[in-house]
């Protein structure tokens, strides 16, 4: 921390510095005044930061690490933000870990980045009126929202400005691979926080325009005639190791309507093609083999629910991934129609490939509620496993061709009109091995992902505001 004051002290633009600190014991350091603070994200911390700001603009380090402000870096910034009139305004960074350095290329802001987890790296410029009258706007007192709710006002007030050069270097303090992190949101032991984070994400909609009453439009379930109730829905792409397991795990389900097994197998090339063929002798199996070749799983899933042969429902499964028992798909169609809802959101649990569950668990997504859940879509990150929709509907609708969102983008698409029905009991497990396709991205790719999901918000906000508009 003195190394990094004392990089500050020599920053002619640097009027005071001030310590944010929870805890009274640590050392003062020449040159600082301190501000005691309960937690770093309160609301009552961001009013604190605003009422000490002094100068034109408030510079925010939000680590304890060492900062190094690369070579008039913050002129630099200083600069854009007054040209921009930015109220709010963050940078590329240099990420050191073990004296190894790497680039950390951040994502663009726009108006579906209401996810609380999005990445502004720890150095953060605010233009202080703006700062001063968007902490005076703060009605509620979060504990871990403050900065979130701060940072959703000011995105009303001013632009949020993006500088996709890298101004300075910081150290690491989570070396976790992709894939152990992206469940962190729904982690249980998370939830009070998740509830601060809702209200924060409501109030905000609601002050855009974008917020949905839960009123809903009421499910027709005798559109059209299928051959079957149901059709379990399994894309698969190279999956030798896993498809027979999602396969019986399909055909183990006990019902008293017709069923049906659509395996889109797309290309594969390490044996998981003669592996689905084993099942050519069992009528429930639908073996499809696009010729196309440019279909994600999106382009699948399309493919096999516009298949003469689907169901009236449509019921995922990964190739990963197995229900959970021989009841779960039983569980979900019922529940469409005593939900009267267009789809249908499960509960998880996380396991690793021999189904032994692995931290945090169950995932149930209780962020899901009917009176809130259609809101609170805009922020979360996911949906939750198995899904299942109306084929109608779905057809309709239509998926996403990618493969990665288009769960996400269907959520919305439904949720924007139509109750999501919710299943609390645990229905499937997700097995997580080595060949997941998020086990351990790239930062590139995972910044491609994060910014296709906040583009999909963007659509669906637009869309939202639009229709209430029109009512």
């Amino acid at each position: 921390m003195k190394a990094t004051v004392d990089s500050l002290k020599l920053q002619p633009t640097v009027s005071n510095i001030y310590l944010l600190s929870s805890d009274p014991d640590i050392p003062a350091i020449d040159g600082c005044n301190r501000i005691c603070i309960d937690s770093l994200n309160s609301s009552a911390t961001m009013r604190a930061i605003a009422g000490a700001t002094t100068a034109d603009y408030a510079l925010l380090y939000n680590k304890t690490n060492r900062l190094d402000l690369g070579y008039l870096a913050l002129e630099r910034m200083l600069r854009i933000a007054a040209d921009t009139e930015a109220g709010m305004l963050y940078s590329d960074f240099v990420t050191e870990v073990d004296g190894q350095r790497t680039n950390s290329p951040t994502i663009d802001y726009q108006e579906g980045s209401l996810r609380d987890d999005f990445n502004f790296g720890s150095v953060i410029l605010f233009q202080s009126s703006v700062l001063r009258f968007a902490a005076r706007e703060l009605k509620a007192d979060y504990k871990a929202a403050g900065f979130y709710d701060l940072r959703l006002h000011i995105s009303r007030m001013a632009p949020i400005v993006h500088i996709n050069e890298y101004l300075y270097s910081d150290v690491t303090i989570d070396n976790r691979r992709s894939g152990e992190k992206i469940f962190d949101y729904v982690d249980p032991k998370n939830r009070g926080v998740q509830i601060e984070m809702e209200q924060a994400c409501t109030e905000h909609l609601k002050a855009v325009g974008g917020y949905l009453e839960p009123e809903f439009t009421p499910v027709d379930f005798n559109k059209g005639e299928f051959p079957r109730e149901a059709s379990v829905i399994i894309p698969v792409r190279n999956r030798v190791r896993t498809i027979r397991d999602a396969i019986d795990s399909a055909l183990s389900q006990q019902t008293d309507f017709d069923f049906n097994v659509i395996v889109v197998d797309n290309h594969s090339t390490d044996g998981t093609t003669e592996a689905i063929q084993e099942y050519a002798g069992n009528p429930r199996v639908l073996h499809i083999r696009p010729e196309r070749p440019d279909l994600g799983i999106g382009g699948c899933w399309n493919l096999a629910v516009n298949n003469p042969e689907a169901g009236k429902f449509a019921v995922q499964l990964d190739s990963d991934d197995v229900y959970s028992d021989n009841n779960t798909l039983a569980k979900i169609v019922k529940a469409f129609y005593e939900q009267n809802c267009g789809m249908v959101v499960g509960t998880y649990m996380l396991t690793d490939i021999d189904r032994n569950p692995i931290p945090p668990g169950v995932i149930d997504h209780k962020e899901w509620t009917p009176d809130n859940g259609r809101n609170n879509a805009l922020r979360i990150n996911g949906l939750g496993a198995p899904r299942a929709f109306y084929t109608p509907l779905l057809r309709s609708i239509g998926v996403p061709n990618t493969s990665y969102g288009e769960d996400y983008a269907l959520g919305l698409a439904f949720s924007r009109h139509h109750q999501i029905g919710r299943i609390y009991d645990v229905l499937y497990f997700c097995r997580r091995w080595e060949d997941n396709s998020d086990a351990n991205l790239s930062i590139e790719k995972t910044n491609a992902n994060n910014l296709y999901k906040d583009r999909i918000r963007t659509w669906e906000l637009n869309a939202r505001q639009a229709l209430n508009l029109k009512l």
